[in-house]
């Protein structure tokens, strides 16, 4: 396929493996050059590296990181983009991933204390990940094709309706986390969740017809 036809998705997961790119060469450099590219509540709110909540979204922990997060962004992404459209979908990953890391710095900067670190996040801490934009693609599957089948990644043959799977993850997700205190950006991946919930929900509205043809298609 030649470059210029590609979907929007696929321009997408290239930005992704390029901002990578410049990551690793980056963090080789200086382990601390990640406050040019990851999200930090502390900086945030002092009014510093503001576009940090854009590039987050492009940046990745590590290569299996990454990995992950682009089958699960293929996986969605693509059917995503042929129901909603090219240019809707470009703003809407741009949109949900920043209104995950925005609900997500504004509670660890407002909550993240003590216990309250293991449910919200730490200020301290820096963030990045595609996740919270791909949550918000599950989000918006959840309105407009809630018996749309999900699986979990490495869990084969195990598949459960959207309307069930998605929360289910987010909380299960959630839990673990709490209990072990691994750092993972569940307050990114909520905000990414309700980001899709409320664009669904909004085009639900708008295109009554069309979207009940769309559900009769994906029963």
């Amino acid at each position: 396929m030649v470059l210029k036809n590609k979907s929007a998705l696929w321009w997408i997961v290239i930005l992704n493996v390029i901002f990578f790119v410049f990551e690793i060469v980056l963090l080789f450099i200086n382990p601390d050059y990640i406050k040019y590219f990851a999200l930090n509540a502390e900086n945030i709110f002092s009014g510093k590296y503001l576009w940090t909540l854009i590039f987050h979204m492009f940046s990745h922990g590590g290569f299996l990181h990454l990995i992950v997060n682009m089958i699960a962004l293929v996986s969605l992404g693509g059917l995503c983009e042929r129901i909603i459209g090219r240019k809707r979908f470009i703003w809407f990953y741009l949109i949900s991933g920043l209104f995950a890391g925005l609900l997500s710095i504004m509670l660890a900067e407002f909550f993240g204390f003590g216990f309250w670190e293991r449910v919200f996040g730490s200020r301290e801490v820096y963030m990045l990940g595609a996740s919270g934009a791909i949550f918000g693609i599950a989000g918006l599957f959840v309105v407009l094709l809630p018996k749309l089948r999900f699986g979990i990644l490495f869990i084969p043959f195990f598949t459960l309706p959207a309307y069930v799977m998605v929360p289910l993850f987010l909380v299960v997700i959630w839990i673990i986390t709490i209990i072990s205190g691994i750092g993972i950006g569940n307050s990114a991946h909520f905000g990414g969740f309700l980001a899709g919930l409320i664009y669904g929900f909004y085009l639900r509205a708008k295109y009554k017809q069309k979207i009940k043809l769309l559900q009769r298609t994906f029963r």
